[in-house]
């Protein structure tokens, strides 16, 4: 699968941008140029400038096709030229077109907020993954293509990054169907894999990511295995962004425990930065903490003959919360250890 920093990859933006450089290509150049500047001073838009962008992809095709400079190119080199267009294109219009509006940058916030729950608890099996299928390098592989999808910023190479991290997927499926006389795998394997990926890669701008891609790459670029591949991907988000314990294979209050004990853990982490100013500003919420405990403890010096009905009633409430709470954590902490200690006889096993 070829890289978004591909020698392939460079010779099409490059090739691109030196025949823009050319006296002939004058014309087209200031079309371009022209383009750019009509979308400035209309409020950004992604839905819209998507619908634009694309239209001049389609008017710049035909315009190459009836330059000289493109007399006699072959199909592939007129294809070069649009990728390269649309590289040039989309890099200009980066900051106006991608998590431009408060409403992405909401939904890029709730996605990884999201997924760093499902971090903490989640496991293959959760997601019936076959045991036969776990492959730590592979999953670790195809992590790290889905998380460079942030580091570029055209819809070609982004989905690229996308394309790689599904690829060593279904490469994965294939070794495995091949080496286990296993019935091919298909996208009831695919996609619980793909789930479990993103999960652990946790892309910065998940959805603003794919709505990018799905707005300004060629539309004639998204089909065939380009298409499957994206349309799993959004899947995967969606799944993450409504699941709930039954598609987890598991009881919907210990979901819900699992996500509590998660945003407990979260908490704890960001309150216990080992940084200067974090150190400060964590004592600074100690003291704040130790000022009004006489609040939210009352009955801590309290004497028991003193206490009245209603104060009993009370302090009942607060015990059932402080031993809701200690249960729950207990539970995720056990079952914590069960997997760490299933990962290492895995991979005991597998040595």
């Amino acid at each position: 699968m070829e890289s978004p920093s591909s020698a392939a990859s460079r010779v099409d933006f490059y090739g691109f941008l030196d025949r823009m450089r050319r006296p002939a290509a004058g014309g087209l150049f200031r079309s371009i140029k022209s383009f750019l500047a009509s979308l400035s001073p209309d409020e950004p838009s992604a839905e819209e400038d998507g619908a634009r962008v694309q239209a001049f992809y389609a008017a710049m095709e035909a315009a190459f096709r009836e330059h000289p400079l493109w007399a006699s190119a072959t199909h592939q080199e007129i294809d070069h030229a649009l990728e390269g267009l649309e590289k040039y294109i989309m890099t200009k219009l980066f900051d106006r077109s991608f998590a431009a509006s408060a409403e992405d940058a909401a939904a890029d916030a709730e996605v990884s907020e999201r997924i760093g729950l499902l971090q903490r608890f989640v496991r293959p099996q959760h997601l019936d993954i076959p045991r036969v299928l776990h492959n730590e390098a592979s999953w670790l592989l195809a992590v790290k293509e889905l998380q460079k999808i942030n580091s570029f910023k055209s819809p070609r190479d982004k989905l690229l990054c996308v394309m790689s991290c599904c690829q060593v997927i279904n490469n994965l499926l294939l070794n495995v169907s091949m080496s286990n006389d296993r019935t091919p795998s298909g996208a009831d394997e695919f996609l619980p894999i793909l789930i479990y990926i993103t999960i652990k890669a946790n892309p910065p701008h998940l959805h603003s990511n794919l709505k990018f891609v799905q707005l300004f790459r060629r539309e004639t670029k998204l089909v065939s295995e380009v298409e499957y591949y994206l349309t799993n991907l959004i899947s995967a988000k969606m799944f993450i962004v409504n699941v709930d314990g039954r598609l987890l294979s598991m009881e919907e209050n210990e979901f819900q425990m699992h996500m509590e004990t998660a945003k407990l853990g979260t908490q704890i982490c960001a309150a216990s930065l080992s940084s200067p100013q974090g150190s400060a500003t964590s004592m600074r919420g100690l003291q704040k903490q130790t000022d009004t405990e006489g609040s939210r403890f009352p009955f801590m010096d309290s004497e028991t003959e003193s206490l009245t009905a209603a104060e009993v009633k009370q302090l009942h409430g607060l015990y059932r919360q402080v031993v809701t709470r200690y249960t729950s954590l207990s539970k995720a902490l056990r079952k914590l250890s069960i997997d760490e200690d299933q990962l290492l006889a895995s991979v005991d096993a597998d040595s």
